[in-house]
């Protein structure tokens, strides 16, 4: 039997189930005066001569026959929404409404809910999300006071009808119609009517909206489903193509899941529709785990293709001495350089590049060296001379840069190449790397990849270092190293050049951080497609209500409610923002809380104990029944 039977008078909307003409409340009564469907309303706005598609618009039928027969709708007539409340008036906003409901379970805030109306000739649905909900009606409270009376109870005991008390006033923000040809919502801006019906929108209408990509479509990067459906019933589906062009953040608190979404988010993009071109700068040794990747069978291509990870530990990491620009040099100056030093450093850097061929970048540390020396002098007189400044600039040259094994080397370097590739995934662990080194590292690389992809675009790259004909993504843990708020880092400005330019020519990048607070909101802002998690310091969330288009600040109030694994995305990489619940990864997660308690109970264990006395215990070499001998009165 139908949840909502026909012969129910209390039931106001099955519209799947025959509809019978007798029954006075239902929604699609051929004899309802007031019913907007109805054909034979004069006054109905909506003229039943409107033929559209059926995504953006509702026909009525040919003919309605004797009111005496039950008429079942045509397939564009039946509407599988669920009627729940009605339009009392405008919002606060142009853009926003009220609803009346006595729901008080399907309208949360985040949901989706629409109104019919007409756009010039055609019928629309025009589609809102809920931002805000208040109780306007409900039992007095004498009646709430007793935990252990029902009140619903105490109501029919004195004659009320307690069966929907609660009245809910609902506050919604009009997003607009979708546009199949645009693949996109568009706004009328035609208000809805006071008394208007309101709809929860399905989860199968939701699904063809929501999300700009399918599942498993080329270009497209399955990240969840809706959080106020149930779990995967509507997919959310990011375009990798905004995303990597515009520019991505992701944006938690600690333990919010922020590195567990850019795992699911590297799944997608190294499945066999996308084959992307992806590079991790990962400060603390997290992904390793994406390894995994290469042996999966559920990333193999039906053409034989399977993902690549390569992983580069610090040990691996090089960075040619010429590749760094004066400021690298004097950014990672140990402290104490005076402002002669750098003066120095600056002549140094001058001689340099007028040589002939040191200046084409064929130069090393210890040409740098030589020509910091060749400035030595020995005072004359009255003047001191800048000999011990240039002692004291090359003892810190030296500490820096004159290491055996520092990723500071006269001619290697990691080729661009061997970092991008696509169909490649690229980790670049830098956990044993202090903080300077970190920003100088990504700052260089930033420039080399941002420059070569320049002149391949352009078309002067003639190959090697130029050349990389193909678009790359880099993906930037802990990015508030790399673009500090408040500080002026090596790695700050790359970042901002590529943000604001990279789009047009194929330079990708996603920021990934704990504290938006402690991120450049310059740098911020200039990504558009955001996944914000759990965020509860007010800093942080100030910033976010500051540099994040598109997320409405009921969602972004939610923000401190979320769970873990739960987010709020908006930007072009979706058609409107969502409240998204994260799927689960294919592959394991490196970057899991440690349980301490669990740890500590285990190294306690008769096993590792064992193991402990095993490692610990003096070596004895076998006896021997031999004679010991004396050499010198040495006994042997």
């Amino acid at each position: 039997m139908s949840r909502l039977d026909s012969t129910d008078s209390t039931d106001p909307i099955d519209s799947t189930d025959p509809i019978d003409s007798t029954d006075s409340t239902d929604p699609i009564d051929s004899t309802d005066s007031t019913d907007p469907i109805d054909s034979t309303d004069s006054t109905d706005p909506i003229d039943s001569t409107d033929s559209t598609d059926s995504t953006d618009s509702i026909d009525s039928p040919d003919s309605i026959d004797s009111p005496s027969r039950v008429i079942i709708p045509p397939p564009e007539m039946q509407n599988p929404d669920a009627l729940i409340g009605t339009v009392k008036g405008p919002g606060e906003l142009p853009h926003e409404y009220l609803l009346i409901t006595t729901d008080d379970s399907k309208i949360r805030v985040g949901e989706f809910v629409y109104y019919e109306a007409r756009d010039g000739d055609k019928r629309r649905r025009i589609i809102g999300t809920v931002k805000g909900r208040s109780l306007v009606r409900s039992l007095p409270d004498a009646f709430l006071a007793d935990p252990e009376s029902a009140p619903a109870g105490i109501a029919s005991m004195i004659g009320l009808d307690a069966g929907t008390p609660e009245i809910y006033q609902i506050e919604v923000e009009t997003i607009g119609y979708f546009s199949e040809k645009l693949n996109d919502f568009v706004n009328p801006r035609i208000p809805p009517k006071p008394g208007d019906r309101c709809y929860l929108a399905s989860s199968e209408t939701l699904s063809k909206m929501l999300s700009p990509k399918s599942a498993g479509e080329v270009g497209s990067a399955h990240i969840g489903s809706l959080l106020t459906r149930p779990e995967g019933e509507v997919p959310v589906v990011l375009s990798v193509r905004d995303v990597v062009s515009t520019h991505l953040a992701i944006l938690a608190s600690t333990g919010s899941g922020k590195s567990y979404t850019a795992g699911v988010l590297i799944e997608e993009l190294m499945q066999a529709y996308n084959r992307a071109a992806v590079l991790i700068v990962d400060p603390h040794g997290e992904y390793h785990t994406m390894q995994a990747l290469q042996g999966d069978e559920r990333f193999r291509g039906a053409d034989g293709y399977v993902p690549e990870v390569k992983i580069f530990n610090p040990d691996k990491i090089r960075v040619r001495f010429s590749s760094l620009t004066e400021a690298d040099v004097k950014y990672l100056l140990p402290e104490g350089a005076s402002e002669l030093m750098r003066h120095i450093l600056s002549q140094a850097f001058r001689s340099l590049k007028n040589d002939p061929k040191k200046g084409k970048g064929l130069y090393g540390y210890f040409d740098l060296r030589d020509a910091v020396l060749a400035q030595k002098y020995e005072g004359d007189g009255d003047r001191t001379g800048n000999a011990p400044s240039i002692d004291g600039l090359i003892w810190r040259l030296d500490s820096r840069f004159d290491r055996r094994g520092g990723i500071f080397h006269d001619s290697e370097h990691i080729p661009l190449q061997e970092l991008f590739k696509p169909g490649r995934c690229t980790v670049l662990e830098l956990s044993d790397i202090e903080q300077a080194e970190q920003q100088v590292i990504v700052g260089t690389l930033l420039r080399r990849v941002n420059k070569a992809r320049v002149m391949t675009v352009r078309g002067e790259a003639r190959g090697g270092e130029d050349l990389l004909d193909y678009p790359v993504f880099t993906l930037l843990e802990e990015a508030h190293r790399f673009a500090p708020a408040g500080a002026s880092v090596v790695s700050t400005n790359i970042l901002k050049q590529i943000l604001s330019e990279g789009r047009k020519f194929g330079v990708g990048v996603g920021l990934i951080t704990q504290r938006p607070g402690k991120l450049d909101q310059d740098v911020l802002s200039q990504c558009m497609t955001q996944i914000i998690m759990r965020i509860v310091n007010p800093i942080d969330q100030q910033t976010i209500a500051q540099t994040v288009e598109g997320a409405g600040r009921a969602m972004l109030a939610e923000l401190p409610a979320l769970t873990k694994g739960q987010a709020v995305i908006s930007g072009v990489g979706v058609n409107t923002p969502v409240m998204c619940r994260i799927r689960p990864r294919l592959t394991k997660h490196g970057g899991e809380t440690f349980d301490a308690p669990a740890e500590w109970a285990h190294w306690h264990s008769p096993d590792e104990e064992s193991k402990r006395e095993e490692e610990s215990a003096i070596y004895l070499k076998e006896s021997s029944k031999k004679k010991s001998e004396k050499i010198g009165g040495i006994k042997i």
